[in-house]
């Protein structure tokens, strides 16, 4: 049904990510589909790396580890954006038109003041407003 499970990820935040991680593996594993971890970055310093180098870098050994330690297939893609905020779904949704994903699992929060007040926007409803494949959208709070 699946072959690649595109997983936006944030690496300073992993552990608070557990569950969508977790609900990737396992339906990587039981469709036996490959998993991508995507990291979309600016130039600037972040918790997770110095630059996009190092991040990319430190994305592709978080892949490879996820990998082996689950027995799936697992790859890495960084992109590199001028203002995140403004461009993370976009270039989310252009990822997974080169990658040929199929599903996209990604974590969410519980909503706030400030998603009741429609300040802020949802990343998942973006893309599933957007995109032609299925999104798993994982609430981890």
């Amino acid at each position: 049904m699946y072959r690649k499970i595109l997983v936006p990820v944030d690496l300073s935040r992993t552990a608070q990510m557990s569950k969508a991680l977790n609900t990737a593996i396992d339906i990587a594993k039981h469709y036996n589909a490959a998993l991508c971890y995507i990291a979309v970055t600016n130039t600037t310093p972040s918790a997770a790396a110095h630059n996009p180098e190092e991040l990319a870098k430190k994305l592709n050994t978080f892949a490879q580890e996820q990998g082996e330690l689950h027995g799936v297939a697992t790859d890495s893609k960084v992109i590199s954006t001028a203002d995140t905020s403004v461009e993370l779904d976009d270039r989310l949704l252009e990822s997974i038109k080169e990658t040929g994903a199929d599903l996209v699992i990604m974590a969410s929060h519980s909503p706030g003041t400030g998603d009741r007040l429609h300040i802020l926007h949802s990343n998942g409803a973006n893309i599933v407003r957007h995109s032609n494949v299925s999104v798993f959208v994982v609430r981890e709070d």
